[in-house]
């Protein structure tokens, strides 16, 4: 009994396949909270796993009248949750990834025999400084602190996606200082790793 629907959840998913808000309002009730413990299992992270709880929710709004087919809620809402939770991880991860790459070109880009470690980094320093007050706080806290995405946005009271894009601002920001303030040999240097 336990793998196959309940008459009540069968009725209520019927309901719901029909369009009734408050037959959607009363599953969401009865599943999201274990939905999401399920969620943070696979993220680790609270924020993404209401995202994704959210985001799961919504697909099956939008997708309501497939409901009628569905013979364990369930498992069905583990498995969609389980795909979206993992796609989001490689997402997130991709993100870091192409992040760290940005960096690592912005650092290369001064030669050393031109400007000296010292000028590179007062370079680096006047870049940081002329961003915004927002951008160079989350910028720092990445970076001099190395604190999670999850970890900034609580301490400043910011969402995940805003700190996420605070630093792909703050690191643009601070790649163009850079390419404006160094000689024409570093960018042919520049041009050569993007070009």
């Amino acid at each position: 009994m336990s793998d196959l629907i309940l008459p009540c959840e069968k009725e209520l998913l019927l309901k719901v396949a029909g369009g009734d808000e408050h037959a959607f309002s009363e599953l969401f009730n009865n599943h999201h909270q274990l939905l999401g413990t399920h969620i943070y299992r696979i993220t680790d992270s609270l924020e993404l796993a209401e995202e994704v709880v959210q985001d799961v929710f919504l697909k099956i709004w939008m997708s309501r009248e497939t409901l009628v087919d569905v013979q364990n809620f369930r498992a069905y809402l583990f498995v969609i949750s389980k795909n979206h939770a993992l796609n989001c991880l490689r997402k997130l991860a991709k993100e870091r990834v192409h992040q760290k790459t940005i960096e690592e070109n912005a650092f290369a880009l001064i030669p050393e025999e031109n400007t000296g470690l010292d000028g590179y980094y007062t370079l680096l320093d006047q870049a940081i400084d002329h961003l915004p007050p927002q951008q160079q706080k989350v910028y720092l806290l990445s970076r001099h602190d190395r604190l999670k995405y999850d970890e900034i946005a609580n301490q400043m009271g910011l969402s995940r996606e805003t700190v996420k894009k605070y630093l792909q601002g703050a690191t643009h920001s601070i790649t163009n200082f850079v390419q404006s303030n160094i000689d024409i040999s570093a960018i042919i240097i520049l041009a050569a790793i993007f070009f």
